[in-house]
């Protein structure tokens, strides 16, 4: 189900998208094709047969807004440029996104051909008699498809963010699920499953103290409490299957499955390690600022999923009774 989810997210996207560009396209949001005339602000430029100097590009606000048909709130346009010119006057341009940037442009500059850059052609260009500026035509590059690869750049942008997160979480992941591994072969299980026991048989007094399940139970809510989510499904999977053995009909919940899962879901935690990690890779100056709230949520969680568990597992409607012809064929298989 949840991939069907993405796969609509997804086509919905690309077909807003795919919209939004055509809209652009027929109303040339981005005025592809047309001159634009500005002013070229620079040091005095000597004469060669070419020229290659830096500048800037000076609109005021209305000549840009009368342009592009905007009501942006900048009071003039400065863009950083540079402009190579031959000797009969023509050539091209280029600049790059830049704070000071009219959003427009650096809108366009994401969809260039070279990414934060926009650049184009320079029709005519006439200077001043000491040459420190000069009125230009220029036409920039056509731009469209702003919100399709827009949508594309952010798909990219993000798989390689998950892929160093991932790469991140190993070593954590390795150490953690190394010591439980070495825990559970030198017994601690079994150790921590004794000490637990008078809180284990509150919780699960349906379930045998010394049943398999139990050790799974601890192992999942020990991972848990570490902050070691993936460490604790397998152990989680191992609970639930266990349990299920232990239910007068397989294949439908018990209390103690119940409460397992309102244990499991609410996640109670001691050191949230995934989420730290996580912080860390993805470059955060304090990772470790969440424990206190993560403490406290996950318990305030976990204890509503318990009480709730235990209050709704003693009215009749969430009550189910196994026919009886099931339950002697199960107590015969029993013996």
């Amino acid at each position: 189900m949840l991939n069907y989810i993405w796969i609509f997210l997804i086509a919905v996207a690309l077909l807003v998208g795919a919209g939004k560009d055509l809209n652009d396209e027929v109303r040339n949001t981005y005025q592809n094709g047309v001159p634009l005339e500005v002013t070229f602000l620079s040091p005095q430029i000597p004469a060669g047969s070419v020229l290659r100097r830096e500048g800037q590009f000076y609109l005021t606000a209305n000549q840009f807004n009368d342009f592009y048909k905007t009501t942006s709130q900048h009071e003039e346009v400065k863009q950083p440029a540079v402009i190579s010119l031959s000797a009969d006057g023509s050539g091209t341009f280029i600049f790059s996104s830049a704070d000071a940037t009219p959003e427009l442009w650096k809108r366009m500059s994401t969809s260039a051909s070279a990414r934060d850059q926009l650049t184009g052609t320079v029709e005519k260009i006439e200077f001043s008699d000491d040459k420190s500026w000069a009125k230009a035509v220029i036409l920039l590059e056509p731009i469209r498809f702003v919100k399709l690869k827009a949508i594309t750049q952010a798909a990219i942008d993000f798989a390689n963010t998950a892929v160093e997160i991932a790469i991140g979480l190993i070593g954590v992941m390795a150490l953690w699920l190394g010591l439980m591994k070495v825990a559970e072969e030198a017994g601690l299980v079994k150790v921590l499953t004794r000490m637990l026991t008078p809180l284990t048989k509150r919780l699960f007094p349906d379930v045998p103290s010394d049943h398999p399940a139990i050790g799974a139970i601890i192992m999942n809510t020990a991972a848990n409490m570490l902050g070691l989510s993936n460490a604790a499904t397998p152990m989680g999977l191992k609970a639930m299957e266990e349990l299920n053995k232990l239910s007068p009909k397989t294949g439908t919940a018990t209390n103690a499955m119940v409460t397992f899962l309102a244990i499991n879901t609410g996640g109670l935690i001691l050191i949230p390690a995934t989420a730290i990690a996580v912080r860390a890779a993805a470059g955060s100056a304090n990772p470790g600022i969440i424990i206190g709230t993560a403490i406290f949520g996950a318990g305030c969680a976990t204890l509503t999923g318990i009480i709730a568990s235990k209050i709704l597992q003693r009215l009749p409607r969430y009550k189910k009774e196994m026919p009886e012809e099931e339950k002697v064929a199960k107590e015969e298989r029993h013996g």
